[in-house]
């Protein structure tokens, strides 16, 4: 076959389970979890290197997409579009964004649909199991992906394969719920069964065609979004209101229990979905007690537990199949067997209106990243790192003044109508009310203390009137 296939990367979960490392604003697609990469740039290297593949086509949240864009900038990537979901909707209608840009152009384009936050080892076994697909989604088949058990396990959905199709390929016969132990057993002795790994291949057209007949309502608000699709840089902006009347559902739920023409691909590739911190245990390098170690731990007498740090130093003594993850403001700590829970702590959180489950202690921005060192009555002390050539937005903050001091590299200062270069060890102060800017010109890390006085200090304390990432 010569056609290209083009991968759609869906980009719009949190990991709440991998809570505190995941967190809404910085979730687990874009960390660095079972390698030095971020998850999002290990999912589009797997498709990006054979000629097979064109440029990626990317879902995903609008508030993570300069992280994406930058993430994916830095691995060498250029998407074909960085799709922005209004509000999560579940796949399905995620998945329908995707096909009609595609479709567009072309109705018979191959869509290879993946989750951003998996990890599949043996890459050669996937891209073969990509080729078998793609045979059978030309010949008119929604394609799934089943991977080959090796457990009875209890937190995966299961497809049950039927009669052999093509080379390498089943019907479906139907897809199951995550069962319960002795079930998950049956399915592993039968041999008939797979895990259901979220990955799919199909026509863009004939997806369409299918969510017509089963959903019709999610294609009518999906194709009513993207005709009034705004674009700006490497984006596209469905319209919010359209794409907020689709009902939110999984394409397995609208789609593939439904049609007649499913079909699974049985692959063995090293595939894990990271699904809880006792999954990453199992994908990880482990020292000679089963200990999975990260970052600055120190473990005695301890086996079979999962140990990171990002920055507090971790002593563990004496645990035994335990998950401890310490960040720099939350610390979590759990029996491996209870990791599926972590998301009732994060429920909890929301519960509270506390903020540990949105952001880190380290905010990214466009621009750079901010963190806060100490914070008071009426007083703020933030650490403000702006990458070379970027700025921040021309502002004006009606409760707040801020001092500036230059740690690092070469600020450009815009305040009222002047404009100021400071150099390391200078500093400025902007009074309330000031119209100002940030920038930095220079090729190194611009790194600047600000101090924050005033009576209100929060973040939506902004009125902008000019900003290079398009923010309001």
């Amino acid at each position: 076959m010569t056609d290209k296939i083009n991968p759609v990367i869906l980009s719009g979960g949190v990991g709440s389970r991998l809570w505190p490392l995941s967190r809404a604003l910085y979730p687990k697609q874009l960390l660095p979890l079972a390698t030095e990469r971020t998850m999002l740039q290990e999912t589009a290297l797997r498709v990006s290197e054979a000629a097979r593949f064109a440029a990626p086509l990317v879902v995903a949240n609008e508030e993570h997409r300069f992280m994406i864009a930058e993430q994916l900038r830095v691995v060498g990537i250029d998407p074909s579009a960085i799709i922005l979901e209004p509000e999560g909707r579940n796949t399905a209608p995620a998945v329908a964004l995707a096909a009609l840009r595609l479709a567009a152009d072309d109705p018979d384009a191959l869509m290879l649909v993946m989750p951003s936050d998996h990890v599949i080892g043996d890459v050669a076994a996937f891209h073969g199991a990509v080729e078998a697909g793609a045979r059978a989604a030309a010949a008119d088949r929604l394609v799934t992906f089943g991977i080959t058990p090796e457990r009875p396990e209890t937190g995966y959905g299961y497809i049950e394969a039927g009669d052999a199709l093509t080379d390498g390929v089943r019907a479906v016969r139907r897809f199951v719920e995550k069962p319960d132990a002795a079930t998950a057993a049956e399915y592993l002795a039968s041999g008939r069964f797979y895990w259901n790994a979220g990955i799919f291949l199909f026509r863009a057209g004939h997806y369409l065609d299918e969510l017509e007949r089963q959903a019709p309502d999610i294609l009518a608000a999906c194709r009513a979004a993207m005709e009034k699709a705004a674009s700006d840089l490497c984006f596209i902006r469905p319209d919010a209101a359209a794409f907020r009347a689709s009902p939110s559902n999984s394409i397995d739920y609208a789609v593939m229990e439904k049609t007649a023409s499913a079909a699974v691909v049985p692959v063995s590739m090293g595939w894990s979905d990271v699904g809880s911190w006792t999954a990453l245990w199992e994908i990880s390098p482990r020292d000679g007690d089963g200990n999975s170690r990260w970052g600055d731990v120190i473990a005695l007498d301890s086996r079979n537990s999962l140990l990171r740090s990002e920055g507090p130093a971790i002593a563990a003594l004496g645990l035994d199949d335990m998950v401890v993850v310490a960040t720099r403001d939350a610390v979590l700590v759990a029996p491996k067997e209870r990791a599926q829970d972590v998301k009732k702590v994060v429920d909890e959180l929301a519960r509270s209106n506390r903020g540990e489950h949105i952001n880190h202690v380290v905010v990214h921005r466009p621009w750079g990243s901010y963190q806060t060192a100490d914070m008071g009555d009426r007083y703020q002390v933030k650490r403000l790192v702006v990458k070379p050539g970027e700025k921040l937005s021309l502002q004006k903050h009606h409760h707040r003044a801020e001092h500036w001091i230059v740690v690092q590299g070469t600020a450009k200062v815009t305040r009222n109508d002047e404009t100021i270069i400071l150099h390391e060890n200078e500093s400025t102060y902007i009074p309330i009310g000031a119209v100002h800017r940030l920038e930095n010109p220079g090729k190194i890390p611009l790194c600047i203390i600000e101090v924050q006085s005033g009576s209100y200090l929060g973040e939506d304390d902004i009125v902008r009137f000019d900003d290079t990432y398009g923010r309001v």
